[in-house]
């Protein structure tokens, strides 16, 4: 067994901040100078060098010093295949899905093509402080079998399926229910629950699945009950209005899933920018999960997710966040951060005609509110949560896969000389509200040029070159 240990600054959640409105810092736990002991890529111990540097004086330490460790990033909605098109211009949706995407995803139908693709893609994912993602491949299985094979090589966890879609695209594109069912069978018996990959079922969405897909999706699911479900839901009003044409039987876009059995725990839908407060209800009950992607919202001009009406405590959604790749134009969970307090802050504009200190609405708008603690939650523990892997990651707890990134709080394109006075002389936060202080800063101000380093499973993967 090789055990090794990491001392530094560490900050991390052992609860959810949303439930402690008024009083979020509860939900965090900070040590301005701890110690994470990991045996075989798996926390063993955490806590203060204190306490813990003697007990195991024995083992190599590394010192990390003018830094913030947090858990890895969890990336819960990327499209490895539009790596290389991120920030092609100019159209919403659908017509960009036709112009852009749809092409360049049939290219990783050549195995060259897709394994270089999947390196550049994983490498992105490292250097941004990403070590968790749910991804969606293509239609073909060359794509879905080269990102297990290099994710395992890496040993970083992903979620990830054949992308299922049999109409609303091209031709040699699209692909039949026979045989995505038959394709999915094997990469499921290959590749679920090996080395560190998981397997979602994945109807692209609804507007691309013909009845005979998603009653093929239901078969796959009942067979294999512990393989996820990815897909998307409520992204664009012209996708919207023609899932409610392709399926007249169903009430909203949710109902097209529950009709096959499909939402539940594991189950997770990319945007819900068109959810109605009854699909949220349904999916709060179901134990669903829904995918805020606001770069991608703001990029492809989708809208504003109603972030304050999801974590209502009376029927309260199960979050992720990510980046969308290729519809959002960054990998770095940072950015998601950024654009996702402006989409609370104009949702709050919005309501404040109408804001009385009477109504319900007073509640949803502080929920709106994206602060540090509810933010850098939603992107370690909130998403493993939201992704239904946080028996494995997402805080320092011993058992835990030992994922982490080192955050520079004066990396990237501007250092923050205004909150030195924050900073100790030896360059650490005092306290855990000057923590959260400056990774509001860098949640705001950085990108991933703030990440120094990112570790999996104990294993130094990515250091930046300064």
């Amino acid at each position: 067994m090789r055990k090794i240990g990491v001392r530094g600054t560490f900050f991390d959640f052992v609860d959810d901040p949303w439930k402690h409105v008024g009083a979020e810092a509860q939900a965090a736990r900070f040590l301005a100078d701890g110690l994470l002991v990991m045996t075989d890529g798996l926390i063993e111990a955490f806590g203060t060098y204190e306490a813990l540097g003697p007990r195991h004086a024995g083992i190599e330490i590394t010192h990390i010093e003018d830094r913030i460790i947090l858990p890895g990033f969890i990336d819960g909605h990327i499209h490895l295949p539009q790596t290389r098109v991120v920030g092609a211009y100019g159209e919403q949706l659908l017509p960009w899905l036709q112009k852009w995407i749809f092409p360049e995803e049939r290219k990783y139908r050549e195995r060259d093509y897709a394994r270089e693709g999947v390196r550049r893609f994983l490498d992105a994912l490292l250097a941004s402080g990403t070590t968790t993602c749910q991804a969606f491949t293509t239609s073909s299985p060359v794509a879905t079998e080269e990102l297990f094979e290099e994710a395992a090589r890496r040993n970083m966890r992903v979620i990830a399926g054949l992308t299922g879609i049999d109409r609303n695209a091209p031709a040699d594109y699209a692909d039949t229910p026979e045989n995505f069912y038959r394709d999915s069978k094997r990469l499921i018996a290959e590749y679920h629950k090996k080395a560190r990959g998981l397997y979602a079922i994945t109807p692209r969405f609804a507007l691309g699945a013909s009845p005979e897909l998603l009653d093929a999706c239901r078969r796959l699911k009942q067979e294999h009950p512990d393989c996820w479900i990815n897909t998307h839901i409520a992204e664009n009003p012209a996708e919207c209005r023609g899932v409610l044409l392709d399926y007249p039987d169903c009430p909203d876009y949710l109902a097209v899933y529950e009709k096959f059995g499909l939402v539940g725990p594991k189950f997770s839908g990319g945007h819900g920018v068109y959810l109605s407060d009854g699909e949220f209800r349904r999916m709060a009950e179901s134990g669903a999960t829904v995918v805020f992607c606001p770069c991608s919202n703001f990029f492809l001009g989708s809208g504003l997710f109603r972030l304050g009406r999801a974590t209502d405590p009376e029927h309260r959604v199960r979050i992720a966040f990510g980046t969308d790749v290729g519809g959002g134009n960054r990998f770095s969970m940072l950015n998601v951060l950024d654009d996702a307090y402006k989409v609370g802050m104009c949702n709050n504009t919005m309501l404040d005609g109408s804001l009385d200190p009477g109504r319900k609405d007073l509640a949803e708008a502080e929920r709106n509110k994206l602060s540090p603690y509810r933010a850098f939650w939603s992107i370690t523990r909130g998403g493993a949560e939201g992704l239904y892997i946080d028996d494995k990651l997402g805080n320092f707890t011993s058992g835990n896969e030992a994922d982490f990134v080192v955050l520079d709080p004066n990396g990237g394109p501007m250092a923050q000389p205004w909150r030195q006075s924050l900073i100790r002389e030896d360059g650490g936060p005092r306290t855990l509200e000057d923590a959260a202080s400056l990774l509001f800063g860098v949640m705001m101000v950085g990108d991933d040029r703030c990440v120094d380093e990112t570790w999996v499973m104990g294993k130094r993967l990515y250091k930046k070159n300064n």
